[in-house]
C-alpha cells in the first residue's frame, strides 16, 4: 500500500467517529408539510385538529432528534381541499388530516369513512383500528400509496337556518349538504335536495341562502362560526346516526423514504394522538350546544328511536349502494358490520 492510499484510509477513519457524534443541526434534517382545511390556532387553542398537527409535529422532531421538521399550512392554505388526498398519492404532500370520504370519487372503498348508521359510538368506530374492517382499508389505502398516521373520529350534528332537523321528514324540500355520496343518499330518500361541497364553503353557502341546513362534525360547527347563519342545532352528544373517519394520512412514498427509526416516530407518535383526538371530539360534542345556544339558536337531541329511523333508509339506500360498487366495498361494508 503506498503511503499516499495510508494517509487516505487514516483520515477516514479518524472523522467517522466524529460524523457520528455531530449534533442535531449539523444533521440531515427532511421538512415536512402538513395540510388541512380547518382553521389555524395554536397548539394550545383553536380547532383540535389544528392542534393535533402541531402536537404531532413537535413530538415527532423531539423523537427524531430534530431530524424531522414540520411545516403545517391550516386553512386550505397550501393546496384545495379536495386536492390534499391524490398529492398524497402521487408525494406532491407529505401529510393531509382530512375527512376521508372526500376521498370517494377517486377512491371509492374511502366512502366507508361517512357511512351513516354504519358507526353510532365512539367505542365502535376506536375498534375499527385493529378490527378486521380497519386492517383491511389500511391495506387498501396502502395499495393507493398512503399510510394511516393516526384514527380520529367525529360525531356529527345538523345546523339549520330555519327549522331543526331531526326526523328524516324534516328534511324534505330543504337544501341540504350531507358530505359524502352515502350521505345524500340518505337525504334524498327523505326529499331534500342535496348541495356538495367542503365544510369550510359551507358558511357562504348558508348565508346567501344557497343552503338551508349542513351535515359536518361538531368541531366544524364551531369552528366555522356556522351558528351564525344558523336558528337551529340538531346535536351529536348524546346519540348520532353518523360518524365521521378522519384520520392523518401521510404519503406511503414519502414514508418510505425515511429511516426506519423515523417511521417508527411517525407512527408511535400517531398512535399517541389518538386519545387526545378521542377526547377532544367528545369535549367539542357538548361544547358545541352550549356555543349555539348562548347565539340564540335552539338545540335538539336525537334518540336511539331516531337513529333507528335514519339507519333504516341507510340499509336500503347507501349501504346498499356502496356494496354494489365493487368486491372491496361489499367486503368492507360486511366486516364494519360485525362491530354494530
Amino acid at each position: 500500500m503506498t503511503s499516499s492510499k495510508r494517509r487516505t484510509i487514516l483520515g477516514a477513519l479518524a472523522v467517522a467517529p466524529f460524523l457520528s457524534t455531530l449534533p442535531a443541526w449539523a444533521q440531515t434534517v427532511t421538512t415536512l408539510k402538513i395540510s388541512h382545511q380547518f382553521p389555524g390556532g395554536t397548539i394550545n387553542e383553536g380547532d383540535f385538529r389544528d392542534r393535533l398537527t402541531r402536537m404531532f409535529a413537535v413530538e415527532v422532531e423531539k423523537r427524531t432528534k430534530g431530524g424531522l421538521k414540520f411545516d403545517i399550512y391550516p386553512g386550505s392554505s397550501l393546496m384545495k381541499t379536495n386536492a390534499q388526498f391524490s398529492a398524497l398519492r402521487k408525494s406532491a404532500l407529505d401529510f393531509s388530516l382530512v375527512p376521508l370520504n372526500y376521498a370517494g370519487g377517486e377512491v371509492p372503498e374511502v366512502n366507508i369513512g361517512l357511512m351513516p348508521g354504519l358507526v353510532t359510538s365512539y367505542e365502535q368506530g376506536s375498534a375499527w383500528k385493529n378490527a378486521e374492517v380497519g386492517k383491511e382499508l389500511s391495506r387498501i389505502l396502502m395499495e393507493k400509496g398512503v399510510v394511516i398516521v393516526s384514527w380520529i373520529w367525529q360525531a356529527g350534528g345538523v345546523a339549520s337556518r330555519n327549522k331543526p332537523i331531526i326526523e328524516p321528514a324534516d328534511a324534505k324540500g330543504l337544501k341540504i349538504r350531507g358530505g359524502s355520496r352515502e350521505m345524500d343518499l340518505i337525504l334524498k330518500e327523505a326529499g331534500a335536495a342535496v348541495v356538495t361541497l367542503p365544510s369550510n364553503e359551507i358558511y357562504a353557502a348558508m348565508q346567501t341562502g344557497a343552503m338551508d341546513a349542513a351535515m359536518t362534525s361538531s368541531t366544524s360547527l364551531i369552528s366555522f362560526r356556522l351558528e351564525e347563519v344558523s336558528k337551529n342545532l340538531t346535536s351529536g352528544r348524546d346519540k348520532a346516526y353518523w360518524y365521521m373517519f378522519e384520520p392523518l394520512l401521510m404519503s406511503k412514498t414519502v414514508y418510505e423514504r425515511l429511516s426506519k427509526e423515523q417511521q417508527a416516530a411517525i407512527m408511535a407518535v400517531g398512535a399517541d394522538m389518538e386519545q387526545f383526538a378521542l377526547k377532544a371530539a367528545k369535549a367539542d360534542d357538548i361544547a358545541v350546544a352550549a356555543v349555539y345556544q348562548k347565539a340564540g339558536a335552539k338545540v335538539s337531541d336525537l334518540n336511539a328511536a331516531v337513529v333507528k329511523k335514519w339507519q333504516d333508509i341507510a340499509r336500503t339506500t347507501a349501504w346498499k349502494d356502496y356494496a354494489a360498487r365493487n368486491a372491496n366495498c361489499a367486503n368492507l361494508l360486511k366486516l364494519a358490520e360485525k362491530l354494530l
